[in-house]
């Protein structure tokens, strides 16, 4: 299995150029907003697929990194509570919201690849695209907050700074 930086450099390497060449924020929203939207929406039966893929995708987020695998964890509970909680709704509800969620979802992921990108999503080459694609988005929150500053440096110094980081590197300099 190849390591957490690996896996995030990878996975970054395809949205970098996009976050260098715009100054607002489009594209950032849309990579935020597709990956829970795409993930949330469950279908509702006794013994729920959404219950195993959390099992294999927890213990694929735990092995290279425990704390942002648990922090994963939290984020994959919310989102299959949800799926559950809409799940038990009324047909109507949990249709028009699964589908819903789907939709917009991937509507994002369109329009962030097609407007911003211009580069084909991750996981058309490497499946494991669909798993690394909501970890890269946690851990750039995090990194927002000053969390791992050399896993950071490390994915940075594989595929090149965000353009905000670029930006503040400039003004230090």
């Amino acid at each position: 299995m190849r390591t957490l930086t690996e896996q995030l450099a990878q996975y970054v390497a395809y949205h970098r150029d996009a976050l260098r060449r715009h100054s607002n924020d489009h594209a950032r929203v849309c990579r935020a907003v597709e990956p829970p939207c795409i993930h949330a929406h469950r279908v509702p039966i006794a013994i729920s697929p959404a219950w195993a893929l959390f099992a294999a995708s927890t213990l694929y987020y735990l092995v290279p990194d425990v704390s942002l695998g648990l922090m994963m964890v939290v984020v994959s509970v919310l989102c299959v509570a949800c799926g559950q909680w809409l799940a038990a709704q009324s047909m109507l509800t949990w249709l028009v919201s699964g589908i819903g969620l789907f939709v917009v979802g991937w509507a994002f992921q369109f329009v962030g690849h097609v407007a911003y990108e211009h580069r084909k999503p991750t996981f058309v080459d490497d499946v494991i695209g669909l798993l690394i694609g909501p970890l890269s988005v946690s851990a750039e929150m995090l990194f927002g907050l000053g969390w791992r500053p050399a896993l950071r440096e490390a994915i940075e110094a594989r595929v090149g700074p965000t353009r905000i980081n670029a930006d503040r590197a400039a003004t230090h300099h």
